[in-house]
């Protein structure tokens, strides 16, 4: 029984895994689009090349896959393959489902965006970079000419003074601190200058102060720290980097633009076109079962009855499936009653034909007898002449009626059913190389494969049987390829209904078996050679059956027959 594996045609990734890829591209787009976002944030500019050419080759690699999904999508609809205009029909509506989906949120971001551009273009942040400055400044310099006025009324116990330190000196050229009054963390250990006046300020050691140094008599230094506001150094940091955020808006709202299709391109369309390759395969896995299931109705229609669908869904296209082939087994049982109702007929007629047969070598046997019988009778001298050609027709016919009759007995004979325990186990390889072996020395230009044949592979049937089916059908090959070709054997282990069988398939190279031959070949007494009686097949035929198995045939003129031969399978080779 032919069975027909349902398969997603054209699909280069299965759902499952195009799920799983999806899942990761949603991982990677969040996990890389907050780093997208914070270096464009920190730099108000477009990534580096590099950087663009990495995260494009995720969108060109989908599109490529794409692209081939929807040629061979159009491929099928310009060649009217079965279910193609069903596939772009789905297609095309999820497509308009996911455009009607797309368009409100894309208004409503593109609104949004254009707001805030707008709002950015009414940002100046030059001029608040330029107050921002002028204040700090101003504000220090409040504070250096409070603490000038400090030092020239020489109010060191001043609450805003922090700390006076005083250093000497020594003969070996080091300063060392001879006083100190005030906050530690004002405390330094050598001075920071040697010159009247400020001293610079460095980060992070005059946090919060400012240092003026008086140079004394008697090479004595005097170092006296002010105390700013808590808040100026952290402030006026703040400040800048508040003044640098600016400038990096200023930046980003030159480069707002390029920098959205950008995102777009990069993290929305890899999703968009996951989206629509899902889709395509979603559409196929859904259609296909639709399609196989049209396809077998069609050959069941035409006469194909062991069409048999196989299937892992457990959905309500599985159930449905599974009637089918339930339904299509129904009607091979009703066709087999049928098959054998018209066999009784059949065998009527060959009855009848068979007497027939049977009559047309008695009457030159008869006539030959009669012939050497006048001439015995008339003139017995001269019998010899007649003698030796009347005998070899008499021999000659009665050995046709012989084949005749034991082809007849070997049709007719019962045989034990497939299913009885008696029934032997025989290694298949044996009894074909004898078969072969005794063809191929005959016939020298026929070319014997059987490379393919399993060592270990035994059926339920005696061996003169398989050497009876093998040498029949091996004969006809022969026959068909005018002794010249190649014939090829292999055996295959399959199952049906949860029975092993052994398919033997036997392929030649011969002229092929037209249709209405086909129609007719395994009936009895049917044959397209002159010497043949037309029951060798049948009788094969016979022989398969009643042993629980099946034969059948594919051919194409010109080119060749395959007779394939299922036959129950033994418990030892499964």
């Amino acid at each position: 029984m032919k069975k027909i594996k349902q398969r997603h045609e054209h699909s280069i990734f299965k759902v499952r895994i195009l799920i799983l890829i999806y899942s990761l591209l949603c991982i990677l787009t969040v996990l890389f689009s907050r780093n997208f976002f914070r270096e464009t944030l920190d730099n108000g500019s477009i990534p580096e090349r590099l950087n663009l050419i990495v995260f494009f080759t995720i969108p060109a690699m989908l599109m490529i896959v794409l692209g081939i999904s929807v040629f061979h999508l159009l491929a099928d609809f310009i060649s009217r393959r079965p279910g193609s205009k069903f596939n772009v029909r789905l297609i095309v509506y999820f497509s308009v489902i996911v455009l009607f989906s797309l368009m409100p949120i894309t208004l409503m971001t593109t609104t949004a965006l254009n707001e805030i551009i707008r709002f950015w273009h009414n940002i100046d942040a030059p001029a608040a970079n330029t107050a921002a400055n002028s204040f700090v400044a101003d504000n220090y310099s409040l504070h250096m000419e409070r603490f000038e006025n400090i030092i020239r009324q020489n109010d060191l116990n001043n609450k805003d003074i922090t700390a006076v330190q005083v250093f000497r000196l020594t003969d070996d050229g080091i300063w060392n601190e001879i006083s100190f009054t005030g906050d530690e963390i004002f405390k330094l250990p050598f001075p920071p200058s040697l010159e009247n006046g400020f001293t610079s300020r460095e980060m992070p050691r005059d946090q919060g102060t400012i240092r003026f140094v008086q140079r004394l008599p008697q090479n004595t230094i005097r170092l006296i720290s002010y105390n700013l506001v808590p808040y100026f150094d952290s402030g006026r940091a703040a400040l800048e980097n508040q003044i640098n955020r600016l400038e990096t808006l200023n930046e980003l709202r030159n480069n707002i633009q390029p920098l959205l299709v950008y995102f777009y391109i990069v993290f929305c369309l890899p999703t968009l076109l996951m989206t629509a390759i899902i889709a395509i395969s979603f559409t196929r896995r859904i259609t296909h079962p639709i399609v196989e299931l049209t396809s077998a109705i069609q050959r069941v229609a035409e006469g194909d009855f062991s069409i048999q669908i196989l299937t892992r869904r457990d959905d309500e296209l599985g159930i449905l499936i599974r009637s089918f082939n339930s339904m299509v087994q129904d009607l091979e049982k009703s066709r087999t009653a049928l098959l054998r109702n018209e066999k009784i007929s059949i065998w009527q007629n060959i009855a009848q034909q068979l007497a027939h047969e049977i009559k047309n070598p008695l009457t030159p046997i008869k006539l030959s007898a009669e012939r050497v019988l006048r001439r015995w009778q008339n003139d017995p001298d001269s019998l010899g002449e007649i003698l030796e050609s009347s005998m070899m027709a008499i021999i000659q016919e009665t050995e046709s009626l012989s084949t005749l009759l034991n082809e007849f007995r070997t049709l007719s004979k019962p045989m034990e059913p497939a299913n009885s325990l008696s029934l032997p186990a025989n290694n298949l390889k044996e009894p074909i190389e004898e078969v072969i072996n005794a063809y191929s020395s005959s016939y020298p230009k026929v070319k014997f494969d059987i490379e393919r044949i399993q060592a270990d592979m035994l059926v339920k049937i005696d061996k003169h049987r398989i050497s009876q089916i093998f040498t029949n059908i091996v004969i006809n090959a022969i026959d068909a390829m005018n002794g010249r070709g190649t014939i090829e054997v292999r055996t295959d282990l399959v199952k049906k209904r949860e029975v092993s069988y052994c398919r033997i398939s036997i392929k030649d190279s011969g002229k092929g078996i037209n249709t209405e031959e086909g129609q007719l070949i395994f009936t009895p007494y049917f044959t397209t050679k002159k010497s043949g009686t037309g029951l060798g097949l049948p009788i094969i035929e016979r022989i398969v059956n009643e042993h629980g198995g099946a034969i059948w045939f594919d051919s194409a003129e010109g080119i060749g027959t395959t007779f394939y031969i299922d036959l129950p399978s033994s418990k030892e080779g499964t």
